[in-house]
């Protein structure tokens, strides 16, 4: 490569920098990104890129090319009008010619520009400048005594209209459809917990606004991770885990589509209410409050076959050591003995070893028929309890460090989050989320990982079922089940948050909510119904419970 200097032109075609008469960037060599360096083109004000995104060389003035830093996404084609989504990003050095129109990022983020020309070092301010001719039949120079040559500001200004006239037909294009707005269309499951591998294939998400989703996921999920971690970057779409994304994205859509699943948030809005609010005087994040939802479907008498019970699901042990009572426990025919947790932790093998656990080899299922005291039942009670343990878990200096806490966090609540110092052998469990994520950073040789949870999503279809397989993993370090808990609790509150803020928005808990169904809010991209149009669908009069 020569080490001639250049000046390279871009004409940027969205962002900050849209039509701005760009000073030429300095070559031979160009590196562009949000902060690439000095003397670089820095692109602030563009999300989805990374610090040095890509970098543009001048080998002479006929090979002019553009290559992505490491594995940053940079996409090349000959002409503006052209779907990002349907090209695959470069892997290695690709030569422009003037016009050529790259875009940097993600294709529904990013950069867009076209690349204009490479002059030798002062071409463009040099006297006089050599160009094509104003009229065919004519030949010679133009003068240029005021920097630029008499075509240049009206032709850049033909461009600039041109584009965007096109850009606004585009948008106004008939036969392209606007971004569909995800809403209900089914009556659906009432109650949806997870993504099946159908999902991928019958959810159709392509004319979605994943712009709003993103919004929703940094608000909830990246900025507590990144305010907790210490590191801004973790809100750059760029660092994101995208196979969790997905799942989230895909739970979204199946939640949102089904009426039943907003006729049950209609209905448990005041116990949902109260659950925010001791969150929020906690200081742990509100979207911790979906966690009933999906567990119990916000219902005090809620069981599961292995006796975990109420509206946050706790078995009796660790119901015990989150502070509830509970006490003399009836188990069902033949027995008639009663049963009080004193243990901190259920035994090992539960679906085995559990006095309470009824194990046929093919089935499992509760032999406690109930108990004397039982403060699961208890909304405000069992919500203080799982504050206590989640504390435990959104405390931990390492889960801290992962920039994936408010995931981390939300899987403890399935899986445990460190049960050794509370056991009689004080052995970590394998299943439980901080042994984990320990052996997960040993896997992958880190000291952190915030891609942990997306890079543990591998138990799909009936690897993900059987009850009797608990410990599976699917060569990942998450138990099935637990692979697919975290990501539809988000989903849900997500939903929630945007259904409260429309219909109750007058109760001072929903208030700070009220901004997402406005202006930019994330919400305005979700179709979200009004309670007069859920009470009606579930046959209900308005009002009612």
């Amino acid at each position: 490569m020569g080490q001639e200097r250049w000046d390279i032109k871009l004409r940027f075609l969205n962002g900050p920098l849209r039509f701005r008469d760009v000073v030429p960037a300095r070559g031979p060599m160009v590196r562009l990104g949000t902060n690439p360096g000095p003397g670089e083109l820095e692109l602030a004000g563009y999300r989805g890129l990374d610090a040095r995104q890509a970098v543009i060389t001048v080998y002479d003035g006929d090979r002019i090319g553009i290559a992505p830093v490491g594995s940053n996404q940079v996409r090349v084609a000959t002409h503006q009008n052209v779907d990002w989504t349907d090209l695959l990003p470069i892997q290695k050095t690709v030569f422009l010619s003037p016009g050529s129109v790259v875009h940097l990022g993600p294709p529904n983020r990013g950069c867009t520009f076209v690349f204009v020309e490479a002059q030798r070092l002062g071409a463009w301010q040099s006297k006089p400048i050599s160009t094509l001719p104003e009229h065919p039949e004519e030949g010679g120079t133009i003068d240029t005594t005021r920097g630029r040559p008499r075509w240049f500001l009206p032709s850049m200004l033909a461009v600039a209209l041109l584009s965007t006239v096109g850009i606004i037909a585009k948008q106004f294009d008939p036969l392209k459809p606007t971004p569909r707005k995800l809403g209900p269309v089914v009556d659906g499951d009432a109650v949806y917990t997870r993504v099946d591998t159908n999902d991928f294939t019958t959810l159709d998400l392509s004319d979605l606004d994943f712009e709003g989703l993103d919004q929703a996921f940094l608000a909830w999920v990246m900025r507590p991770n990144a305010e907790e971690a210490g590191r801004k970057e973790l809100e750059d779409p760029a660092n994101w885990d995208e196979r969790f994304k997905r799942f989230f994205t895909i739970s979204v859509a199946a939640h949102a589509r089904a009426w039943s699943f907003w006729s049950r948030l209609e209905s448990r809005e005041a116990e949902y209410r109260l659950v925010v609010e001791q969150l929020r005087a906690s200081g742990l994040p509100e979207v911790f409050a979906a966690i009933p939802y999906q567990e119990s479907g916000y219902q005090a008498e809620a069981g599961s076959d292995v006796c975990a019970l109420g509206w946050w699901q706790f078995m009796p042990e660790v119901a015990l050591r989150a502070g509830l009572r509970v006490q003399s426990c009836h188990m069902g025919r033949p027995t008639t003995e009663t049963w009080t947790p004193t243990e901190l932790v259920p035994v090992r093998g539960v679906l085995r070893n559990a006095r309470y656990v009824r194990n046929t080899g093919d089935s499992v299922s509760c032999r406690i028929t109930d108990c004397e005291v039982d403060e699961r039942v208890l909304l405000e009670e069992s919500t203080r309890g799982a504050i206590k343990l989640l504390s435990e878990a959104w405390n931990d200096p390492k889960l801290k460090e992962s920039g994936a806490l408010v995931q981390l966090v939300i899987l403890s609540h399935n899986a445990g989050y460190h049960d050794a110092p509370h056991s009689t052998d004080g052995k970590p469990r394998q299943t439980n989320i901080l042994p984990a994520y320990e052996r997960h950073l040993l896997k992958v040789d880190k000291d952190h990982d915030p891609h942990i949870y997306g890079q543990n999503i591998t138990c799909l279809g009936e690897q993900y079922h059987d009850i009797m397989l608990t410990n599976k993993r699917c060569e990942g370090v998450l138990a099935n089940q637990t692979q697919h808990y975290a990501y539809s609790i988000v989903a849900q509150h997500v939903l929630a948050a945007c259904y409260f803020a429309r219909n109750h928005g007058q109760h001072d808990t929903w208030k700070p909510y009220r901004d997402l169904v406005v202006g930019d809010g994330y919400c305005t991209s979700l179709s979200i119904p009004t309670a007069e149009e859920v009470l009606k669908r579930s046959g209900n009069r308005l009002g009612g419970r």
